[in-house]
This record gives structure tokens, sequence and C-alpha cells, in this order.
């Protein structure tokens, strides 16, 4: 596909304008939650260009290749003449200079980079990056923004392998994680370095950042509360420049200044205020949810038992609210060998917000739908469920 005449011209116009933003602290508060979330690298760019060199990787990448590992263009930022090519279908999307005034637009959802003339200067990527998607509306990754839903196209670790750093082992391991996971276990970044923590890899979907408000804990294994979370993920996964410690994991990262923990109850807030998305009209069978209820918190499923409402799960119902309440692998039928190498070694129970929309399901991806989830706790528990309970349970579960 390729511009003709008028709008040939428009286009190459607003892609070498570089389009600036003004200030994003002028007139807001010290720290803007969503600013944050959507723009914030916290100085990854240590990661991932100055150890990574990612920003050579660009320069070869083309939006159509871009696309096709799960990155995601905001339509928002676009101006009116590439929007009009793209919904004529004459952008060049084989092009990879085209990919360059992407990053100059700011428009690559949980990317920034920093562009001189041709040249890619620097990449850093934010919380956008994993936690958000686009709603399609110009097209396949491209649209309006989705902050908080969980990017289940996003191979990171095909991403990842493009770094010309990186050993063939090390990419090799990256590439098994295919879309949609991330195994934030593997490996940490000390500010300097890539250091292995655990080897092979295990890696786990990428969790909704949406309905987290009431819900405590939210990490698979319950190490912390969602800012502990996002301070270990911040620092030793994306690269930003901050502290993280934790003694239980023998992990303790310095550096100065600390560009991540001033602005953790800033986006603790945003995080807070994404509501999960409610199921789309017609996507489940009312009358059948209804029983489906019945039989969630009856004798026979006993589903409440663990997935106690509003927020379905049961971390927070322990004695002492500060501390989770965590269930071993083995009381779940769930693997060890993720939650070995975290804090806790056991599992919180996962909040059954918005299932609708993040499948595979279970912290490793195991079950492709619901109904494979339903699968795995009946012959666990032996539940003997009639094959009309299965049904409406589904159905259930398709209406949170």
């Amino acid at each position: 596909m390729r511009l003709r005449g008028a709008t040939a011209v428009l286009f190459v116009l607003a892609l070498i304008v570089v389009v600036s933003r003004p200030d994003r602290a002028a007139g807001q508060k010290p720290f803007d939650g969503r600013e944050i979330f959507r723009f914030d690298t916290f100085g990854d760019e240590q990661l991932w260009t100055d150890t990574l060199h990612l920003e050579q990787a660009i320069a070869t990448v083309t939006p159509a290749a871009a696309l096709a590992v799960g990155l995601k263009v905001d339509a928002e930022a676009l101006p009116p003449p590439v929007v009009a090519a793209l919904k004529a279908g004459q952008l060049n999307v084989n092009d990879v200079k085209v990919t360059r005034r992407l990053l100059e637009l700011n428009a690559v959802v949980g990317i920034v980079g920093k562009v001189t003339g041709d040249r890619v200067k620097s990449i850093g990527t934010t919380c956008a990056l994993c936690h958000s998607t686009v709603d399609n509306s110009l097209g396949t990754g491209i649209g309006r923004r989705l902050d908080g839903w969980p990017n289940r196209d996003l191979n990171v670790g095909a991403i990842a392998s493009l770094s010309p750093a990186l050993s063939a082992g090390l990419k090799a391991e990256f590439m098994k994680w295919g879309p949609g996971k991330y195994d934030p276990r593997h490996h940490v970044f000390n500010g300097n370095n890539l250091v292995i923590r655990h080897s092979p890899s295990f890696p786990v979907v990428i969790p909704p950042a949406y309905g987290l408000k009431d819900v405590g804990f939210e990490t698979f294994t319950g190490d912390g509360p969602i800012s502990y979370w996002n301070s270990y993920v911040g620092v030793t996964q994306m690269g930003g420049q901050g502290n993280f410690s934790d003694a239980r994991i023998g992990l303790f990262v310095t550096q100065k200044p600390d560009l991540v923990t001033p602005k953790l109850p800033a986006l603790l807030a945003y995080q807070l205020s994404l509501n999960a998305p409610a199921p789309p009209a017609g996507s489940f069978n009312a009358a059948a949810a209804a029983r489906g209820r019945t039989v969630f918190n009856g004798t026979t499923a006993r589903c409440g038992t663990c997935h106690e409402g509003p927020t379905y799960t049961d971390v927070l119902s322990g004695p002492n609210p500060r501390v989770p309440l965590l269930h071993e692998p083995s009381e779940v039928g769930a693997e060890s060998v993720y939650s070995s190498r975290s804090a806790t070694g056991k599992y919180r129970t996962t909040p059954l917000r918005a299932l609708w929309q993040h499948p595979p399901y279970f912290h490793d991806g195991h079950a492709r739908d619901l109904r494979a989830v339903v699968s795995h706790y009946e012959r666990f528990f032996g539940l003997g469920l009639s094959a009309q309970q299965t049904t409406d349970l589904i159905e259930f579960l398709k209406s949170l």
C-alpha cells in the first residue's frame, strides 16, 4: 500500500514535522498517574538503549513487523492525514521510515523513542507496553488506548531478542515465551547488567492492571501490595533507575537518583481508578449465568469458598489483613516451579475480573478457555458437576 497524490504530500508533511508535546508537568500536580503509566520510562533507556541497544534494531523494523509482535499504535496520537491514509488503506506498512515517524509522534503504545532526523537515538518502555492495548478502531493493532488491559498479543521475548547484545542462548530462551507471556523471575537488571536468577525460564501470562481496587496483594504469588510489584517491575524488569530491595528473595538494587519510588503513589492511584470492563452485550446467556451463580456459591462447586465476593478472592480474609492468605500449589492443583521462585512460595486466589476479556487462564496460561478452567477443578476436586451445571457455571464466569 502506498500513498498517492495530495494524500501523499499531506502524509509526508505530517510525518516530517516532529509533534512536540508540552511539558507534561506544566499546570499539573507533581506526578500524574496516567502520564506515568503511559509515558514515563523511569530512565529505563539504561537497559533498552545503553545495554540492549534496541535502538539499533528499531532502525530495521517496519510497522508491519512491529504489529506482528503485538506492538500497538495509539490512533489519537496520529495527525488527521495519517488517519485518513490508514482508513484509505494507503499507508505503507513496510517502510521503516514510517516506524521512525510513529516514534516521533509518540504513537507506539508503551514505547518512548527519541529520533533525530532518520536516526533512532534511544528507546525506553513504559507500564503501558504490557498493560495496555487498543480497540482496533483503525485496524488491527491501531486504535484508541485501553489502559489496564493486558496485551496478550505482545511478544516481549521476540522484541528483546532483537538486541544485538544478547547471546544466542539467551535469545532462544526469550523466544520460547510467546505472545502474551513474560517471566519476571528469570532475570533482573541491576542498573548495569542483566543477571540471570532462575533458568530455565518459566513465563506467566501478562495480567490485567484494571479492577485492582480493594483486591490486595496483586501478584500471582501475593508477594506484596500493588506498589511492591510496580517497584519490582519498574526497577528490575523495565530497567528503570530506582531502588528495590526484598531480603526474602535476596535482591537489592540501589541507584541514584531514584526515579521510580517517588512516583509509585500517583501510579497506584491511577491503576486503582481503572475499572474492569463489563462483558459485551449478548456475550453470555443471562438466565444460565443466574443459575451458574448458584452453582458457583453452592455446595457442589464450592467456588465461592475461596473466590469470595465482591472481589472474588480470599487473599485479604486472613486474621491479619496486612498478611495475605495464600495457598500451597498442591491445594489447588497448580504447578510449583513459578511459586518456588517467588518470595512466598504460594499462590493467592485469583480475583475474577473481566474473565471474558483475557484468556488464556491461570498464571501459566495452561487453560485456553473457561471450559478448561472448570474442567481443571472438576478433575482436581472431583466436583461431579452435571453437563448443565458446567454450562451454567461457565456462563456465570463470562458475566463477571
